[in-house]
């Protein structure tokens, strides 16, 4: 196969008609010949990738579906994120089961994905839409994801100038939130600098190395960022951050606790540096997101979301409170999972 390589970046593609269901179906055998899947499992990866994009196209408004790389320590797989605001499912355990059917159809989709997937997480509710979340790799892969995150370029653009990253130095683990500035390829850049610096950055506090990634980002039009890390053995959150990155604390009965980031740019100026912390027990969730997803959401409006894995509940936030007219990105970990 011969085409340009999928970026970890990956591609999010409008899934409206079959051409469309085509398009990712050939990609994503693309990307897995690409990260070296074996034959038989690029297969099992088509077959996903089919079911996926069928289930939109007959059931989904709105539906998305994002193509992109997933590695783990030893080898890489292709993840697959479709999401949609159609009618939803009351069960999605039946759901999954051979046999059942919501329009008519045969209904092996969803058993069908759950059989070929590495991984499979997903969350419906009625009248609100479905979100599932698939890996495929070599092998079976039994961890449960801590992190989970996706950013999503505004109307019009390929590329967006959001981003995550998270690291583990030891026994510390540390994420990252950052928004380009601006939009399109310069945004891209200054994001991509924020993301190099922080996996090379040194195994300091999160202050320190937003300080390290405001130095990094001084050739770039600047950024705005978090950095967060919990200590287990303290049971709090440290948290630092500049301009508008949106950070919070959800308990384990739901409530809402927001995290404080100063005024600022990094890479520009003299930005004051500050780090905060904040109670965080082992039911706790983190949620950080970029200034592209508006600041209304409530957990508990999702009844047994905050159960499901990072990736699905940062899927359905971007869904539900993503805007766009601006680039959007959602973070989502759980640090004693």
């Amino acid at each position: 196969m011969t085409a340009e390589p999928v970026s970890d970046r990956g591609l999010w593609f409008r899934v409206e008609s079959d051409s469309a269901g085509s398009g990712v179906r050939r990609t994503a055998e693309r990307l897995g010949d690409q990260l070296g899947l074996p034959a038989g499992r690029i297969a099992d990866l088509a077959i996903v990738a089919a079911e996926l994009t069928s289930n939109l196209i007959k059931h989904a408004e709105d539906g998305m579906l994002l193509l992109r790389p997933v590695r783990r320590e030893l080898d890489a797989g292709v993840e697959l994120i479709s999401i949609d605001a159609g009618p939803g499912m009351t069960d999605l355990t039946d759901a999954t089961r051979d046999g059942h059917s919501t329009a008519g159809t045969l209904g092996i989709g969803l058993g069908s994905i759950v059989r070929q997937a590495s991984w499979f997480d997903a969350y419906s509710r009625p009248g609100r839409g479905t979100v599932i979340a698939v890996r495929v790799f070599a092998a079976a892969d039994t961890t449960q994801p801590w992190v989970g995150g996706l950013t999503r370029p505004l109307t019009g653009q390929t590329i967006s100038g959001d981003g995550q990253a998270w690291r583990i130095i030891g026994d510390r683990r540390q994420v990252l939130v950052t928004d380009g500035l601006g939009h399109g390829p310069l945004a891209a850049a200054a994001t991509d600098a924020a993301l190099t610096a922080f996996r090379d950055a040194p195994p300091a506090s999160p202050a320190d190395v937003v300080g390290h990634l405001h130095r990094s980002l001084s050739h770039t039009r600047g950024a705005a960022l978090a950095v967060a890390e919990p200590d287990p053995a303290a049971g709090v959150l440290r948290y630092a951050g500049l301009g508008n990155i949106g950070g919070h604390v959800i308990t384990g009965d739901g409530r809402r606790r927001g995290l404080v980031s100063l005024p600022g740019i990094a890479g520009h100026q003299r930005p004051r540096i500050r780090q905060y912390d904040y109670p965080f027990a082992p039911d706790s969730l983190l949620i950080m997101h970029t200034d592209g997803v508006v600041d209304r959401w409530q957990l508990v409006d999702y009844p047994g979301l905050a159960e499901r894995s990072p990736l699905v509940v940062a899927a359905t936030l971007l869904r539900d409170a993503g805007v766009r007219r601006d680039d959007a990105g959602v973070l989502v970990a759980r640090f004693w999972s």
